[in-house]
């Protein structure tokens, strides 16, 4: 009886439907997770349904997970209400965009001619669309799209000021049917970029990742570099890097690696803050390195693909010096500061130190091994332990070694198919196959031998099956994509696989929903600027401003990108800049080359995930480290500053892009000494940075580090000659070896003096 009473008390306080939502929600998330992945690599791959209705069926996956995964929370509404409001607008969403899917074909046929039923499902649909973006990823990019569709509605278009555009406008019929009712808004080019390339490598890096490629990537970083000066702080930036390509999420990166990273540094003496903003510089960076740039690339292709016919591989190449150039920067920084901490021991914070202040430090794969034993850093497949033993530490050797030979192997392929000139979905694809087969095979799952041969039987026969009768399939590539999603469907009802693969579903999904959902809301802003006529007007504003300046030009776009951008996805990012500011470029009084005005977005883009004050790669590892936000967000912008002067070196010097000035192939010589001066450059910046160069510095060599840096980082492009190297490079190169001496020879005393 008592049972029962509690029961219906439970009941009656709304307490237990809120138990058998969140048990509904569990159940419906990862079923719909999978469902999403699976639709997605075989859509992408074979293209069964019209553009509309494929992008309709990827936003209302994509808007109902969010509704769920990212619930609604008042603080003075009951969570009885704002559980089922979360599920009300989930069944929304399935209806607006399942009304695409039925009458897509007659909207077409309508050519604009709407029925009230079309404008109450367009309003209806943009709202769900404005709410899920807020509750992912925060108010700036709803609010920007929202003034969008205001300053497009002729009640406010016409009676705007001149420096604001003037135009037309549009009734609210046209608005709807222009943002939502055909492929120019929300299922326009954004939505379709995030759903052809973008997800399905947020889907290979979440599969990678549940092969352990994590683990191995902190374990050989801290291999190579953590017992160097600085050597968990180095393990950062390199595992960040690694990572970060695959990712293409700075956020993402930056809590995954972070909870390995940013203890280490602290166990050497780092500082919270510090800690923190390395990693959130490190991981920001990622997705500006080739090969996969986080899918940058691929959106990249994909848009100046419009102009001028571009190919991967030379994105990939003009990427790769800047990119080398920023992890450099950081390298060198943290370097100079780890040096100064050894020096100058007032600096080092003892907080998180092990031990005494006489006692020696840990390295960092001892800090490793004690992350390992706590089961910080357990395997996602098995959750394997390191131990103190021989035979276990010999074991974990061999599962390091296969799943490193699982990260290599997966790069390697992608590279191999798109050199073979695959497709980069179809390229992506077959590598997610490499690491599907690879996850069987590791010797860290539990599997036994018969349940891994299951998987690859299922996987062979359903290849056979489609090969044979499904009218799609061209070849035994095509038949094994369709047999590794029979493989993926069929491992979700094995207990031996199911943890496993409902993991990478589950990462895809939470590192996909925020893209998904952005890209729609984006869609509405790129649908609205070519009818507005802002795509042109904005550039007729920046040149006349600028005075026909190419550097006043750059630092208003710098402005404009950054702004923008914040608190933006970095794939979201640079859609939306490539088509508010990206026009400004094809104004031919800059000269810019189009691919490094597409980097240049692109990195300024990237950027606001480390500027102050909405720095979303510092909230991140703040959150980790227990520091603030704001001197986080300082922090990584100061590790970062590279990042904000290489754009402008590539413009001045497209060398560094692996072009010339007009556009074409580059002089080798010119190539060198550009890379050569910009080296300089971030070498004086790094060390004036942190206060070091052989010895600490004082503020006045410390300027003359900056004066250097900005020699080397902003030449005078009127005297750049066939060399790419100016009279200014000369003067900084003078500057910096005048302070390498000094240092040097203030090393060199101080060791005399010490030895004394």
């Amino acid at each position: 009886m008592t049972e029962s009473a509690d029961t219906v008390s439970v009941d009656q306080d709304g307490k237990g439907n809120t138990k058998i939502r969140k048990s509904l929600r569990s159940w419906v998330i990862p079923a719909l997770a999978a469902a999403l992945s699976i639709y997605v690599l075989i859509e992408v791959n074979f293209s069964l349904l019209s553009p509309l209705k494929e992008l309709a069926i990827f936003a209302s996956a994509g808007l109902i997970l969010c509704f769920l995964c990212f619930p609604l929370r008042v603080k003075w509404l009951p969570e009885s209400l704002t559980g089922s409001s979360d599920w009300l607008l989930s069944i929304l969403a399935a209806i607006c965009c399942g009304y695409l899917i039925y009458y897509g074909s007659d909207l077409g046929q309508r050519a604009g001619i709407y029925k009230t039923s079309d404008l109450v499902i367009g309003a209806i649909g943009l709202v769900l669309v404005l709410e899920a973006t807020r509750r992912s990823i925060g108010w700036a990019l709803p609010i920007l799209a929202l003034l969008f569709v205001l300053y497009a509605h002729e009640s406010i278009s016409q009676g705007l000021p001149d420096w604001l555009f003037p135009h037309r406008g549009q009734d609210f019929g046209d608005l709807i049917g222009q943002t939502y009712l055909r492929t120019e808004g929300v299922f326009g080019t954004a939505l379709g970029v995030m759903f052809r390339y973008v997800f399905l490598f947020v889907l290979f890096g979440a599969f990678l990742e549940a092969s352990g490629a994590t683990g191995y990537i902190i374990a050989l970083a801290t291999r190579l570099l953590g017992k160097k000066a600085g050597g968990p702080a180095k393990v950062a930036v390199l595992s960040s890097g690694l990572m970060g390509s695959l990712s293409g999420s700075a956020v993402a990166n930056a809590a995954t690696t972070g909870v390995f990273t940013i203890p280490l540094m602290r166990s050497i003496g780092f500082r919270p803050h510090i800690a923190a903003g390395i990693e959130a510089a490190a991981s920001s960076g990622g997705a500006l390195m080739p090969p996969v740039m986080g899918a940058g690339a691929y959106m990249m292709l994909e848009i100046i693909n419009r102009t001028p016919a571009v190919t991967y591989l030379e994105i990939c190449k003009a990427a790769i010096i800047p990119a080398v150039l920023y992890y450099l920067s950081i390298f060198l920084l943290v370097h100079f500061y780890a040096r100064r901490i050894d020096e100058v021991p007032e600096l080092a914070y003892e907080g998180d130190r092990r031990g005494d202040s006489q006692s020696p430090q840990p390295d960092a794969e001892t800090v490793v091994a004690q992350l390992m034993n706590s089961g910080a850093m357990n395997d996602p497949i098995d959750g394997a332990q390191a131990t103190g033993n021989d035979g276990a530490a010999k074991r974990e050797a061999v599962f390091l070694s296969f799943e490193g030979l699982t990260f290599f192997g997966a790069l390697g392929s992608l590279m191999v198919f798109l050199l073979l000139g695959s497709s980069p979905f179809r390229a992506v694809t077959y590598s997610l196959a490499f690491v599907m087969a690879m996850i069987f095979i590791n010797p860290r799952t539990s599997a036994s031998l018969s349940e891994r041969m299951l998987g690859f039987v299922v996987w062979i026969v359903a290849s056979i099956v489609a090969h044979f009768v499904a009218p799609v399939v061209g070849g035994w590539l095509d038949a094994m994509i369709w047999g590794m999603a029979a493989t993926l469907v069929i491992g979700l009802l094995s207990s031996t696989w199911r943890r496993m693969i409902v993991a990478g579903f589950d990462t895809a999904a939470k590192g996909g929903i925020p893209l998904i959902v952005a890209a729609a809301c984006v869609g509405i802003v790129i649908g609205l600027v070519s009818r507005t006529g802002i795509g042109t007007g904005v550039p007729q504003a920046i040149i006349p401003l600028a005075g026909n300046s190419l550097f006043l030009a750059l630092l208003a776009i710098m402005g404009c990108s950054i702004i923008l951008g914040m608190g933006l996805p970095s794939a979201v990012s640079y859609l939306l800049l490539a088509t508010v500011i990206g026009p400004v470029f094809a104004d031919p009084t800059l000269g810019v080359p189009i691919l490094a005005a597409h980097l240049f977005i692109f990195y300024f883009g990237m950027m606001a995930m480390v500027t102050p004050p909405v720095a979303l790669a510092a909230y991140a590892t703040a959150s980790i480290a227990g520091s603030g936000v704001m001197e986080t967000g300082i922090a990584a912008f100061r590790f970062s500053l590279v990042g904000f002067t290489l754009p402008f070196m590539f413009v001045y010097r497209p060398e560094l892009c692996l072009m010339a000035a007009d556009g074409g192939p580059p002089e080798i010589l010119a190539v060198l000494l550009s890379v050569t001066a910009a080296t300089l450059g971030v070498l004086a910046l790094a060390g004036g940075m942190a206060g070091y160069l052989f010895s600490p510095l004082g503020w006045p060599l410390r300027l003359l580090l900056f004066a250097a840096a900005a020699c080397s980082l902003y030449p005078d492009q009127a005297s750049l000659g066939a060399s790419r190297i100016s009279v200014i490079d000369l003067i900084g190169a003078v500057i910096l070896v005048f302070v390498m001496v000094t240092s040097y020879r203030s090393s060199k005393r101080n060791t005399v003096v010490a030895a004394a």
